[in-house]
């Protein structure tokens, strides 16, 4: 098993590969070429970003447990603040650029339309997740107390795949393969949790 120290490079490719996308997004936004409907675009991006991000984060202890890699722990912090990152972006962009900073629109498209509360439900659940984030939270928390409250990263999956499926309506191939995945995530998860159970 290789040594922390000889992956040294492994949280700076991250961190660069991570914010190519928000790169190639505003770049494209610049020149006019996002698409004929740029918000429309760069919402669809950011948004199906964010729900990579959480999904990467929440495959990094099947990982561990599969292969017996340590880094993929070591990263899977990083992973899930940039799921939150492009969430955030994602948000911003619909209230900002999509909405004009319409506040009571914003809170009639929550309330009436289905996909948008999921996806509003989804990014709340991911604010004390940031918030807690940090090893002093932990500490604070108490890690019994911290790895419960983190587990509410499923939830803000789940619901982020359904407001994927709602929003797209017809076609639903790409959220349904990001839901199979999901689902193949939370089932290592609650076999591995049996197993435990079951040596105790």
């Amino acid at each position: 098993m290789p040594a922390r120290s000889s992956l040294p490079w492994l949280k700076p490719a991250i961190f660069t590969g991570a914010l190519i996308p928000l790169a190639a997004i505003l770049i494209q936004a610049w020149r006019g070429t996002l698409s004929a409907n740029p918000i429309a675009e760069a919402l669809n991006r950011l948004g199906l970003l964010a729900l990579t991000f959480l999904i990467l984060s929440l495959a990094m202890a099947p990982l561990r447990g599969i292969f017996g890699w340590s880094w993929p722990i070591r990263v899977r912090r990083m992973l899930g603040l940039f799921a939150f990152f492009y969430a955030l972006l994602h948000l911003t962009t619909y209230v900002a650029l999509d909405q004009g900073f319409a506040f009571k629109a914003v809170l009639q498209d929550v309330l009436k339309r289905r996909f948008i509360f999921v996806g509003f439900a989804a990014f709340v659940l991911l604010v004390p997740l940031a918030i807690t984030s940090t090893n002093a939270m932990v500490r604070r928390l108490g890690f019994r107390a911290w790895q419960r409250l983190h587990r509410l990263a499923y939830v803000a999956t789940i619901l982020g795949v359904i407001h994927f499926i709602w929003r797209v309506k017809k076609d639903v191939t790409e959220p349904a393969i990001y839901g199979a995945v999901v689902v193949t995530l939370l089932g290592f998860r609650v076999a591995r949790a049996l197993k435990r159970r079951a040596t105790r």
